[in-house]
């Protein structure tokens, strides 16, 4: 792996998830692709293999004046979610293109979650980090256990 590139690195993750990761009609595959300059995201129905909904930074009507940076990728996901409910799709998979779960990706799936799609991870995702810091117990001083003197084998 020492002469390979950035593209061919991430195109054999994206092959390994797509291995996994499939859309059906019923949950179609949320598919998103990342430029320096711009994001894209796209709704896919493998079985059929049809674009259901789409929305980037590179249109018009979106209202950004750069697509490389998290805000719009919020806006890219806010649009993706309300496309995909107009044309009847409330829960998708999501296929990360082999980027990393970081940064624009996040902000995109994160935005399309707050949007509508996918109801249930967004409760379970917001609900997990708040828990361990309400039960923040009160630190007990322990006393340092005295260690017992090892005895001769015999």
């Amino acid at each position: 792996m020492a002469n390979r590139n950035r593209a061919e690195v991430r195109s054999a993750v994206h092959s390994r998830i797509r291995r996994k990761v499939r859309g059906t009609t019923e949950r179609p595959r949320l598919a998103v692709y990342r430029s320096l300059n711009h994001i894209y995201a796209q709704i896919i129905d493998d079985e059929k293999a049809q674009t259901l909904a789409s929305a980037s930074t590179t249109e018009k009507g979106l209202g950004v004046s750069t697509g490389g940076n998290v805000e719009a990728a919020k806006k890219v996901g806010q649009a993706i979610a309300e496309r995909a409910l107009a044309a009847g799709i409330s829960s998708v998979v999501f296929d990360r293109g082999g980027y990393l779960y970081h940064g624009r990706v996040r902000a995109l799936t994160d935005a399309a979650r707050a949007a509508g799609l996918n109801k249930g991870e967004a409760v379970e995702a917001e609900a997990a980090p708040e828990e361990p810091a309400a039960e923040a117990a009160p630190a007990v001083e322990a006393k340092p256990k005295k260690r017992k003197a090892k005895e001769p084998k015999e």
